[in-house]
C-alpha cells in the first residue's frame, strides 16, 4: 500500500542494532541543511515516508530537526522517527560530553535522542567520552551509543578498555571507497555500518561505468549507489534538500541490483575519499 507518497510499510527495512534498538535502513543526511531550507527538507522527507534523520552538533541544525518533528506531529509521532546526533571533538572528556548531550536535547526539545555518536576520533579522550555517553544512555537520555569515522585501531581501543561494543560505526562508504578492513571488523563484532556520503558528494555520479548500470535498470546513478549500500547491509544516509531528489533517493524498493551489477560495483573500489578521513588517525584513548 502506498502511504504518504512513500513505498509503504516494510520499506525501508528496519535493522536491529547489537543493543536491540531498531533503525530504519535509510536516513536523511542533513549536513549543511540549516534554517528553513533544512527544516523543510526534513518535513518533506517525513511526508515521503523517511523515518530516520542523521544530524550532529557540528551541523548546527539540531534545532531545525526538533522543529521539523514538532511541525510534522499530525503525521508522525516522535517515537516513530529515529534521530541521530553526534558529539563534536571539542566536547570530548566525560564532563564535556554530558554537557553536549544535554545541549543536543535542549536544542531539539526532545526528552531523548535515538542514537548518539562520537563524531570522530579527533579530540582523543575516547574512553572517558564513550563511557560518559553510556551513562547518558543508562539515564534514558540516549537509546543507543555508537561511533563515527573510527578505524579498526579505535574500535579495538574501546574493546580493550572493556567498554560496550558500539552499536554503529558511521563511515564514508560508496563503491569507490569500500573500506574492507573496517567493514570486516564491524561485521565480525556485530557493529552495524552506516554509510555517509553514499553519493560521493556528487563527485562520481557521472561515472560512465555507473551510468551503464543505471541505464540497464532505467534508474538514476544516485539510486544505484544507494541501492548498493542497502544490498551490502549498510544503513545509508543520502543527503539532499531538493524535494525531487529526496523522493528519488527513497524510491528503491521496486528494483534490485543483480549479482553481475554487484560484481561490477565491487571492482570500482579505489580507496578514494570524497571528504575527510579520520579513520587513519592513531588510537588516542
Amino acid at each position: 500500500a502506498m502511504y504518504g507518497g512513500g513505498p509503504g510499510p516494510g520499506f525501508p527495512p528496519m535493522l536491529e542494532l547489537n543493543d536491540g534498538v531498531k533503525i530504519p535502513q535509510i536516513g536523511l543526511g542533513v549536513y549543511l541543511s540549516t534554517g528553513k531550507k533544512g527544516k523543510d527538507a526534513i518535513k518533506t522527507a517525513l511526508s515521503l515516508g523517511y523515518r530516520h534523520v542523521d544530524s550532529a552538533i557540528f551541523y548546527e541544525n539540531e534545532a531545525e530537526v526538533g522543529e521539523a518533528l514538532r511541525e510534522s506531529k499530525q503525521m508522525v509521532d516522535r517515537k516513530d522517527v529515529f534521530v541521530t546526533s553526534k558529539l563534536w571533538s571539542d566536547n570530548h572528556g566525560s564532563k564535556a560530553a554530558v554537557r553536549a548531550v544535554e545541549s543536543s536535547l535542549k536544542a531539539m526539545k526532545t526528552p531523548y535522542i535515538d542514537l548518539y555518536l562520537i563524531h570522530s576520533p579527533y579530540g582523543g579522550d575516547l574512553v572517558s567520552t564513550y563511557a560518559a555517553l553510556h551513562k547518558m544512555k543508562a539515564a534514558g537520555k540516549l537509546r543507543s551509543v555508537g561511533v563515527s569515522n573510527f578505524g579498526v585501531q579505535h574500535l579495538e581501543g574501546l574493546r580493550k578498555a572493556g567498554l560496550p561494543t558500539p552499536s554503529v560505526n558511521q563511515i564514508e562508504l560508496h563503491p569507490w571507497l569500500q573500506q574492507g578492513e573496517i567493514v570486516d571488523y564491524c561485521k565480525a563484532h556485530h557493529i552495524t555500518i552506516e554509510a555517509y556520503s553514499p553519493l560521493t558528494k556528487g563527485e562520481w555520479l557521472d561515472d560512465a561505468k555507473l551510468g551503464k548500470i543505471a541505464a540497464k535498470h532505467k534508474r538514476s546513478p544516485a539510486q544505484i549507489l544507494i541501492r548498493w549500500s542497502l544490498q551490502k547491509g549498510f544503513v545509508v544516509l543520502p543527503k539532499s534538500t531538493n524535494p525531487k531528489r529526496i523522493a528519488e533517493n527513497f524510491k528503491l524498493h521496486d528494483f534490485e541490483l543483480d549479482k553481475e551489477d554487484m560484481e561490477a560495483l565491487k571492482r570500482f573500489d579505489a580507496g578514494k575519499h570524497c571528504t575527510w578521513d579520520p579513520t587513519s588517525t592513531p588510537w588516542n584513548g
